[in-house]
C-alpha cells in the first residue's frame, strides 16, 4: 500500500496558508520524508504523521523552499534524544550545509546523521532493503536536481492449495522453496512447474516525486506506468514563457508527462504565489491527462492492491 500525506506543496516563500514542499511517503510499511521547506515539522505534527518513523530524508535540491527545514528538525530529533541513525539522501554539499549550521549553532545529537550526497546525471539505485527501492530521476532546474522513485519490492508468489493438492508427493518443507518461485522436483523425476502450483503476486506499487523541474519528456521512461506521480505545475499555461525562464514546469507539461508514462494518477503541485484559485490548476490538466488532483497541505492519497 501507499500511503502519501503532502505537508507543503507550495513553491518560494511560506504564506499564512501555504507551506513549501514536503511530502510524508507509507509504502510497504516503510516511512520516507520527502523535501523538507520550512515548517515541515510543523506540519507533520499538525497532520500526525509518524514523527519517529522516519529514518529516511530524500532532499532534491538545495533551493531554501526544499531544504531550510531540515537543520531545524533533525535538531528537533536531537532535543528527543534519538538514537537511531537517520539516512539523508541529497545535492553534494548538502552535507557540509547541514553540519556546519547544526555545529554554529551548538545543536548536540546523539544519532548519526549519515549523508548520501548524490551528482549523478543519470538515473541510478539510492537505496534497497527486503521491501523498498529508491532510484533517483534526474530533473532540469538552475541547481543540481533529482526527482525519487520508490517501487515495492514484489512480494513472494502466493501458494495454489488447490492446484497443490493434485500432487500428493509435494511436502509442506518445500513451500518456501516454491514461494521463492522455484519448480519442484517430484521422486518420480516430473518436473512440477512454479507457475501451476503458485498465484503470481500484484504489480509492485510505484510513487514517483518529480519537483523542481523543467519539461523534461526523458524522464517518462523512468517513471513509466507509476502508480501515483507527483509532478510540480508553478504555473498555467498563460507564463509557459516564465515556466521556460526559471526552469519550471506548467500545469499542461506536467499533464503531459503523465499521459506519455500512462501513470495511474497526477497529482499537481508547487503552485506559484501568483495564483489564487489552484482549481485552475486541475482544470488545464484534466485537458491532457483526466485523473488528476491538486495538491493541498492535510491531503492524503492512497494507491492499494
Amino acid at each position: 500500500m501507499i500511503k502519501l500525506t503532502i505537508l507543503g506543496c507550495h513553491s518560494a516563500t511560506p504564506r499564512v496558508n501555504a507551506f513549501p514542499t514536503s511530502q510524508y511517503l507509507e509504502i510497504n510499511n516503510r516511512h520516507f520524508l520527502i523535501d523538507c521547506g520550512e515548517g515541515t515539522q510543523r506540519q507533520m505534527r499538525k497532520y500526525k504523521v509518524g514523527f519517529s518513523k522516519i529514518n529516511h530524508i530524500f532532499i532534491t535540491h538545495l533551493h531554501g523552499d526544499h531544504f531550510y527545514g531540515l537543520v531545524g528538525l533533525l535538531s528537533t530529533y536531537g532535543i528527543l534524544s534519538r538514537e537511531k541513525d537517520m539516512h539523508i539522501f541529497g545535492p553534494k554539499g548538502i552535507k557540509n550545509a547541514t553540519l556546519q549550521m547544526l555545529k554554529i549553532s551548538e545543536s548536540h545529537a546523539k544519532y548519526n546523521m549519515i549523508f548520501h550526497e548524490l551528482s549523478s546525471k543519470e538515473s541510478e539505485l539510492i537505496y534497497e532493503d527486503d521491501k523498498v527501492c529508491v532510484k533517483t530521476i534526474p530533473l532540469t532546474h538552475r541547481i543540481y536536481t533529482n526527482g525519487y522513485l520508490f517501487i515495492e519490492k514484489e512480494k513472494p508468489r502466493k501458494l495454489n492449495m488447490l492446484n497443490i493438492s493434485g500432487y500428493p508427493e509435494i511436502d509442506k518443507a518445500d513451500y518456501l522453496n516454491i514461494k521463492a518461485g522455484k519448480d519442484v522436483i517430484l521422486p518420480s523425476g516430473e518436473v512440477v512447474k512454479n507457475k501451476e502450483i503458485t498465484i503470481a503476486p500484484p504489480k509492485p506499487l510505484s510513487f514517483a516525486f518529480c519537483s523542481d523541474t523543467a519539461y523534461k519528456p526523458d524522464i517518462v521512461p523512468i517513471i513509466k506506468e507509476v502508480d501515483l506521480l507527483y509532478h510540480e505545475a508553478t504555473f498555467l499555461n498563460d507564463r509557459e514563457d516564465l515556466a521556460k525562464k526559471t526552469k519550471h514546469s506548467t500545469s499542461i507539461e506536467a499533464a503531459r508527462i503523465a499521459k506519455n508514462a500512462n501513470v495511474g494518477q497526477l497529482i499537481v503541485g508547487h503552485y506559484s504565489g501568483r495564483y489564487t484559485d489552484i482549481s485552475e490548476f486541475k482544470k488545464e490538466a484534466a485537458t491532457v491527462f483526466k485523473n488528476v488532483s491538486l495538491a493541498n497541505p492535510g491531503a492524503v492519497f492512497t494507491v492499494a492492491h
